[in-house]
């Protein structure tokens, strides 16, 4: 019997349905009014009072000082846009953020050059469970632990690499210490950190994609080479956006490694721009002027932000 048979041999009959107001008896529909709002209001109130208490009131507390002149021991006093004035004057902010900005291209191109390879190997050759939670141990080190372990290995006198480079007849460096080598020595030890992460999260996108697309590129003749750039990178699109979007917003956010292992030296060759902004607050009590600084860089991470999510197009996928 085809399916417009099945759907003549059905009756249709007019009126109402059984039951009040055109519903089934015995059936409750699934409404605010049942009391499903009020209990779903009531489980999200504590997240609600949460992003209000500690994310609503500080930026709302944080614009309102960007305003004032206010040093945290004496009253704010109002100055108008005049912290955004000096700001936009300031070549140290404007260093600071090219050198964010320089911290954030480095660390991301060797973040996901090596991400990308370690995800491609263990979707191929292995799914082991023990690799996979090794990959991540780095990740869950605190980043002050991190920075003094690469302090101690990088060491100019005693480091483990220098002595290493010193065995072997090279000349010693002090990683840490060039105004060269200091920002390229931080962008590693931060990537090294957190590129198991961001592997594990490409190698789940893998897992999603079908067997069938790949056997249909071997079929073909595509290598592996190929099939990894022209399927595996495609359909991994919105993972990436993802991954794009985060890492680019911690690289920005960088200021525990810093603090460890340079403050911000040699010669202002690592002073990031959240460095910066906690020097001025909590070294020179310019709490008005951090703030103008801080609210900047939300300007600066929202508009790179829209920009990834419209560039990658995030929200949609070839798999679809």
């Amino acid at each position: 019997m085809s399916v417009r048979s099945l759907t003549r041999a059905v009756p249709v009959t007019g009126g109402r349905p059984p039951g009040k107001g055109g519903r089934s008896p015995g059936k409750r529909p699934y409404s605010a009014e049942g009391g499903q709002g009020r209990a779903a209001l009531l489980f999200l109130l504590p997240a609600l009072v949460g992003f209000v208490a500690f994310y609503v009131y500080p930026s709302l507390r944080g614009a309102w000082i960007s305003l004032t002149d206010w040093n945290l021991l004496s009253e704010p006093r109002f100055t108008g846009g005049a912290n955004y004035a000096e700001l936009a004057g300031d070549p140290l902010f404007w260093r600071a953020l090219l050198l964010t900005l320089y911290n954030t291209a480095l660390n991301l191109v060797w973040q996901l050059s090596l991400a990308l390879l370690l995800a491609a190997l263990m979707h191929r050759l292995t799914k082991s469970v023990v690799l996979r939670a090794t990959l991540l141990l780095p990740w869950l080190v605190p980043n002050v632990s991190t920075a003094l372990l690469w302090l101690w290995l990088l060491d100019a006198n005693l480091g483990f690499f220098n002595q290493l480079l010193s065995s072997m007849g090279l000349s010693t460096h002090g990683f840490f210490n060039s105004p060269s080598e200091a920002m390229p020595t931080v962008a590693a030890v931060t990537a090294w950190s957190s590129v198991g992460y961001v592997a594990l999260l490409l190698y789940a996108g893998m897992l999603q994609i079908p067997a069938q697309v790949y056997e249909a590129a071997s079929i073909d003749g595509a290598g592996e080479i190929r099939t990894f750039l022209r399927v595996t990178l495609p359909l991994l699109r919105p993972i990436l956006a993802l991954v794009l979007v985060v890492s680019v917003i911690g690289c920005f956010q960088i200021f525990d490694t810093i603090a460890v292992t340079t403050k911000g030296g040699p010669i202002n060759a690592t002073k990031v721009i959240y460095y910066y902004i906690y020097q001025e607050a909590f070294t020179h009590f310019r709490m008005g002027y951090a703030s103008a600084m801080a609210l900047s860089l939300v300007l600066v991470l929202g508009t790179l932000t829209y920009l990834q999510m419209r560039l990658m197009r995030a929200s949609s996928s070839d798999l679809g």
